[in-house]
């Protein structure tokens, strides 16, 4: 199954009297262009043969797909034992995983928008991932403003609340062994 039809529900548009709809595969494409490249939204445009403001809407609409209809088949924990010895083959020791953030550049903001001027002065989304040793998405954690630091995302991901519960459990554990005669 191609990532058109598993994304078509939420993409598939009828076509109206006064247009034809874009099809499911014109708004990936356009969606993928726009997130892949810093071209400005005319541009983006011009090179699907669209108007401008057909394209924001697009990306957002493509976006809210794969988040709602593919992330939670894509993206996924995996073995440990096994990509940590993944890592370790690649000369990365002891490593379960490698993260990183990224600054996706936007238009500016109608409110709060000195929240998304990041360091380097441009208005941007912070999106940070986190792959195994065979580059595979893990977690995606996406939304936040570009002016917020990479710590904070991640002390505030879900990922980072799984670690402290599986710190905490482990720690109960070893209490509980301790408390054993």
């Amino acid at each position: 199954m191609e990532c058109s039809d598993l994304l078509s529900p939420a993409l598939k548009r009828k076509n109206t009297k006064m247009r034809a709809a874009l099809t499911v595969e014109k708004q990936v494409a356009i969606a993928l262009w726009k997130l892949a490249t810093p071209d400005s939204y005319q541009s983006v445009g011009n090179q699907f043969g669209v108007g401008k403001s057909t394209v924001g809407p697009a990306v957002v609409q493509v976006v809210n797909a794969i988040t709602n209809l593919l992330l939670s088949r894509v993206v996924t924990l995996g073995n440990v034992q096994t990509i940590v010895d993944g890592f370790n083959a690649l000369g990365f020791p002891n490593c379960g995983r490698a993260i990183d953030g990224t600054h996706i550049p936007i238009l500016a903001p109608d409110h709060l928008g000195s929240q998304y001027v990041n360091h380097k002065g441009y208005f941007a989304m912070v999106l940070q991932a986190m792959v195994d040793h065979k580059g595979r998405f893990t977690d995606i954690n996406v939304g936040w403003p570009g002016k917020v630091h990479d710590a904070r995302i991640f002390r505030n991901s879900g990922l980072f609340e799984q670690l402290q519960e599986g710190t905490s459990q482990i720690r109960k554990l070893l209490l509980e062994m301790l408390k054993c005669p």
